[in-house]
């Protein structure tokens, strides 16, 4: 009789995972979705509708849908994320808006209290 552990079994499982996770992990760092610069992406959950603020090529914001003045925009955002329960916010920015209003409109959210504040990308092409 033998009194040794055959680890043979373990091995061929360990090493089929180790190539699983070695395939799929880069698989799962993509995660960004602009829309005009381009980066791969995550499709987003439904669960609840999202906030999605836009900046235009002429540099208007929209919350959503509706146009909001870049002077409004704190008070704006304020009223929206008292009534939600989630803080996450989506920003889609034209490529051909300068990177100081990005900027500007970026810290405004910030400071409105959002605590998530998510990039949208158009996906890569190769």
């Amino acid at each position: 009789m033998m009194s040794e552990i055959n680890v043979t079994p373990l091995v061929d499982v360990m090493l089929v995972l180790l190539i699983i996770f070695m395939v799929t992990a880069p698989m799962l760092t993509q995660g960004v979705d602009v829309n005009l610069p381009q980066a791969n992406a995550r499709a987003m959950r439904a669960e609840e509708e999202r906030l999605v603020i836009t900046v235009d090529a002429h540099s208007r914001i929209f919350v959503g849908k509706q146009p909001v003045e870049f002077n409004r925009l704190n008070n704006t955002l304020k009223a929206i994320v008292s009534r939600r329960t989630d803080r996450q916010v989506y920003f889609r920015a034209d490529r051909a808006v300068p990177y100081g209003f990005v900027v500007k409109v970026i810290a405004e959210v910030r400071n409105a209290g959002i605590e998530k504040l998510g990039m949208v990308t158009e996906p890569l092409e190769r």
